[in-house]
């Protein structure tokens, strides 16, 4: 019988060493501590949304459930109280619980998005104490929307080589450009923001990171569709737009250190195997229920074959995962770990949304309006949405690149003479 992920419990494992056994339970300590979040889920499930998305405004539900979580320790855990979190001490064991517990019941965890997964850390390792006053509250509470403003037209893999600047003005920087591929900027309220601030600087060191508002007059936002014949980009265009130079996180000509700091967050959002588990058992559930030629699929030797090596693909993440918070936890550099996740995330999320979409035969083509749609179309979307996640945020090249050579030592790739 397939048993997922989930429903393989931990056991004591009898080593082949006469003396010693390797005990995989967790303590009393821990499973009282599931029951809590058993207990938790039980009584709150029901008031738990749909879903919660990826990006854009979350709904109301969504910014209630959101509240709810970190009330009882389950979002924004370890982020002091003093900027709105629940203020625990960091425990990678807990962390894990809370993240099987949601996901064996099916409930949504906490939100994720720019603001609170790329931005929030980044302003509580390098803003000042009055940004994170200011900001890191209401975008936990899903209050407040951000955007990132990093990509424009000429630089995307080669981010350092910007070209939107931000000149000083008084107690102004004015900033003129664009930027593109600009996710959420058409329901943000806030953005973080590249500028070239010392354009006769090597490109790495003439670059400042800026927080601003989008209502800032000069801001002009162009929604662009997708594949997906949806608009989750947009190109933005500044005109003469003035920042207060407060509104700088980090020093002037420091921005790709810090911005190379969001971008560790965000590979880390997009590699959450919490996230992965559930969107994985919706696979499953799919799998028991369509049929092939009057067979279950998920009974079909080859989709099976396919199901159990995406299962393996996921037990590995999951583990890597773990690696990842011990590292934490003891202050440690995770190297190579951390830098494998973007790339085995969005990969797999595509490969599961794949394998849906052929086990659905001729309606995994169906999509927009048709009452024929299973899950209201989201496979189909998710499919189509997540081929752009192996694009953005560093596309599989870069990082293959990225793994090879500060992971793995591997010699740098040549570059082209100028």
């Amino acid at each position: 019988m397939f048993q997922t992920c989930t429903e393989i419990k931990a056991k004591p494992i009898a080593s082949t060493h006469r003396r010693s056994k390797m005990d995989l339970a967790y303590s009393p300590k821990y499973e009282a501590f599931r029951e809590e979040v058993r207990a938790f889920l039980t009584k709150y499930k029901s008031q738990a949304p749909k879903g919660l998305g990826a990006a854009g405004r979350p709904s109301p539900e969504a910014c209630s459930w959101q509240q709810l979580l970190i009330q009882h320790g389950y979002a924004a855990r370890t982020i002091p109280k003093d900027y709105g979190g629940y203020g625990a001490k960091p425990d990678i064991l807990e962390s894990r619980i809370i993240a099987e517990e949601f996901s064996a019941a099916r409930v949504p965890s906490a939100l994720q998005n720019q603001g609170i997964s790329m931005l929030v850390p980044t302003l509580l390792e390098l803003g000042t104490e009055e940004q994170k006053k200011k900001w890191v509250k209401p975008t936990l509470r899903g209050e407040v929307v951000w955007c990132q403003g990093y990509s424009e037209p000429g630089s995307g893999s080669d981010l350092a080589s910007l070209q939107t600047r931000a000149t000083v003005d008084g107690d102004d920087f004015v900033i003129n450009g664009q930027k593109i591929w600009t996710s959420t900027a058409h329901e943000a309220d806030m953005i973080f923001c590249l500028v070239r601030t010392e354009p006769d600087k090597p490109k790495h060191e003439g670059i400042s990171y800026l927080i601003f508002s989008m209502k800032t007059p000069g801001i002009e936002v162009r929604p662009l569709t997708t594949m997906t014949g949806h608009a989750e980009f947009n190109e933005v265009f500044f005109t003469d737009v003035r920042v207060p130079k407060t509104q700088i996180v980090g020093q002037r000509g420091q921005g790709w250190f810090v911005a190379n700091a969001t971008l560790k967050h965000e590979r880390g959002m997009l590699g959450d195997p919490a996230a992965m588990e559930t969107r994985f058992q919706a696979l499953v559930d799919l799998m028991r229920e369509e049929t092939v030629d009057g067979q279950r699929a998920i009974d079909n030797p080859i989709f099976r074959d396919r199901l159990v090596r995406l299962q393996a693909e996921l037990a590995a993440m999951k583990f890597n995962g773990l690696r990842l918070l011990t590292s934490a936890s003891k202050g440690e550099d995770s190297g190579l770990a951390r830098l494998i996740v973007k790339l085995q995330s969005c990969e797999l999320t595509h490969q599961i949304s794949a394998l849906a979409i052929d086990v659905m035969g001729e309606f995994g083509v169906l999509y927009d309006d048709s009452p024929y749609l299973r899950s209201h179309g989201s496979w189909q979307w998710g499919y189509m949405f997540q081929l752009g996640l192996i694009i953005g945020g560093g596309t599989a090249q870069i990082q293959k690149n990225i793994i090879s050579e500060r992971g793995l030592g591997m010699p740098r790739e040549p570059k082209l003479a100028k």
